[in-house]
């Protein structure tokens, strides 16, 4: 399997889940990827709950198709080992709190004395400057930062909510691995190697500014306070489940209005044009609700479908891994991991024609690959063996 960024190397120094994420991006693509790990535990999200065989369902799917390398950068010894790797890699990333990778040695400078061209990336919660740059971060804290919190309560009155999923740590993996893509263009067209720096909350604002930070986008003219459009979301109970209901042109209100055998609303003087109809959400969605109560989603969801109006089920978990749409576009996989057993994940979300992404191979036990890159860079199994003894370098249940 060949993907549209095999042959590239890149140094993986990330923990917990937007750089592992950011890394696991490109190695699906066909990037060889070599995490390095701290010998005594590695990646935190190695130790976290709903595990199988010692592998836990977080740290599997934020870094499968890479290869594990346990260094104590802490030693000469294991800082002469990492250069050494770097030297022959196209881009380095990491995630620690500003300043501390310069403190281990391993700062941009320093790497580009090694190789200039090199694609240098890092990624903060809060960015390299300003208050909070050394303060630790969790996705919860960028959420409120952001205004994320505040766009989730709805009404900036009203008491703000977090998504409840780490939408700030996510988005800022799939950003980097877009920007680090970008940063290899730019230097196979130039030779030029360059800093490439994403921030968790540089990337939430950025998501947030295109629909929802309109009340701040005209300088002089902002709006003191962004109300809800209304408080009361798209999802409708039915006689047995939910589903969603989405309409937004003219045609779309009007098959509306036919599937659910209320065609007076077509005349109702609040609902005669888009603008009128957004004005009135409240009660234009309440009617809607009254009225989906009364039949099942099964019946509803082929009505809304016979006449042309955007509707879906509200799935469970795990009812959507098994959902024909999912199922005949391939989005969840299944694989086999030598030690977790049988895997269910998520493909790679981008089908390249001609040079597919995919799942090569699981994510990998710590330390599994330290050996074969050290004979890759030149060690002999003597000066293997000593690295092991002296407690630089480590291989999972290997002395």
């Amino acid at each position: 399997m060949t993907g549209p960024l095999s042959g590239y190397r890149i140094v993986d120094l990330t923990a917990m889940v937007s750089g592992p994420l950011a890394t696991m991006t490109l190695a699906d693509q066909g990037a060889e990827v070599i995490k390095v790990e701290n010998p005594a535990g590695g990646d935190y999200t190695r130790l976290a709950a709903n595990r199988r065989n010692g592998y836990s369902a977080s740290f599997l799917n934020n870094n499968r198709n890479k290869r594990s390398v346990a260094l104590n950068l802490k030693s000469d010894e294991g800082l002469e080992i990492l250069l050494r790797l770097v030297g022959g890699s196209d881009v380095f990333v990491q995630n620690f709190r500003p300043g501390v990778i310069e403190r281990m040695g391993l700062g941009e400078r320093a790497l580009r004395g090694i190789d200039p061209s090199l694609v240098y990336a890092s990624i903060s919660g809060f960015g390299a400057a300003g208050p909070y740059a050394a303060k630790p971060v969790y996705d919860p804290l960028v959420q409120a930062l952001s205004g994320l919190a505040s766009v989730q309560g709805a009404d900036d009155a009203a008491r703000p909510q977090l998504v409840r999923t780490i939408l700030p740590d996510k988005l800022t993996g799939w950003v980097a691995a877009q920007a680090i893509t970008a940063a290899l263009l730019h230097r196979a067209h130039t030779g030029e190697g360059q800093h490439v720096q994403v921030s968790m909350l540089g990337a939430v604002l950025a998501f947030l500014w295109g629909s929802d930070m309109g009340s701040q986008t005209f300088v002089g003219g902002e709006l003191p306070q962004a109300e809800a459009a209304s408080f009361i979301d798209l999802i409708y109970a039915t006689a047995t489940g939910y589903i969603s209901v989405a309409v937004q042109t003219d045609r779309e209100w009007q098959a509306l209005t036919r599937a659910l055998d209320h065609p007076e609303w077509l005349e109702d003087p609040r609902f005669l044009s888009p603008a009128l109809r957004q004005q009135h959400i409240d009660a234009r969605l309440q009617l809607t609700q009254a009225v989906l109560y009364e039949r099942t989603a099964e019946e509803w969801l082929q009505r809304l479908e016979a006449h042309g109006v955007p509707c879906a089920p509200v799935l469970t978990r795990s009812e959507v891994v098994h959902h024909p749409q999912v199922r005949d576009n391939a989005l969840v996989l299944e694989s086999d991991h030598a030690q977790a057993g049988r895997l269910r994940q998520a493909a790679p979300p981008a089908d390249f024609s001609l040079t597919r992404a995919g799942i090569r191979h699981g994510a990998p036990a710590l330390g599994a690959d330290t050996d074969g890159i050290l004979a890759e860079l030149g060690y002999d199994e003597a000066a293997r063996q000593r690295l092991r003894d002296r407690g630089v370098t480590a291989i999972e249940g290997v002395r």
